[in-house]
């Protein structure tokens, strides 16, 4: 029997779904490397961690230096997708602090990305991507505010400065999980209302 029109466009569509996967494979595992190995990790130890074959990395992403933007793309997705989820699903007293403290996570983990991107003349200041998530910070800062758990007096740009300033450290400070940690305390300890 003859394969019909309608066959061959969702077998497409399948291939279509088949690529995507592979390329969020592909992305997840290029920051878990890149975040282990440091500036020595490969593409074929990216192939091998997303499970697929090295050229099947090389179709979605030619360079190393395509695999590098395009994580940080999907970081700044990623980003958005973390506040609006916060944002609908946590607890307004929380969210804000919560998305705070996935920032610096964030930051820490990317640190080689942006040196091998820097490396390429791709520089990407972290602090413009954190300049780009104002909006949705000032949200959860209001939100927080309302529910009493961020003083009132703070200010959207304040925030912001103290947002760039402790990712920037996490970049560049290579601050452990404790070090982190302890930092972030301090910083929330100021925001929080005085008793």
């Amino acid at each position: 029997m003859a394969n019909r029109p309608d066959d061959a466009a969702d077998a497409g569509r399948r291939m279509r779904a088949d690529a995507r996967r592979n390329r969020a494979r592909i992305l997840a595992a290029a920051e878990e490397v890149f975040a282990e190995k440091g500036e020595s990790a490969s593409t074929e130890e990216v192939a091998a961690r997303a499970g697929v074959a090295i050229g099947t990395v090389f179709r979605h992403f030619p360079t190393k230096r395509d695999l590098l933007a395009a994580i940080m793309k999907e970081l700044r997705t990623r980003l958005l997708a973390e506040a609006a989820a916060l944002s609908a699903h946590t607890d307004p007293a929380t969210a804000f602090f919560d998305f705070f403290a996935f920032l610096v996570e964030r930051a820490a983990r990317v640190r080689t990305v942006l040196g091998l991107l820097d490396a390429e003349g791709m520089g990407i200041e972290p602090g413009d991507q954190i300049r780009a998530l104002q909006q949705v910070v000032g949200e959860l800062l209001e939100a927080a505010q309302r529910a009493g758990a961020v003083r009132p007096d703070v200010a959207i740009d304040e925030v912001m400065a103290i947002l760039t300033a402790t990712c920037q450290g996490a970049l560049h400070g290579a601050w452990d999980d404790d070090l982190r940690r302890r930092t972030l305390n301090v910083v929330f300890d100021g925001l929080r209302p005085r008793p």
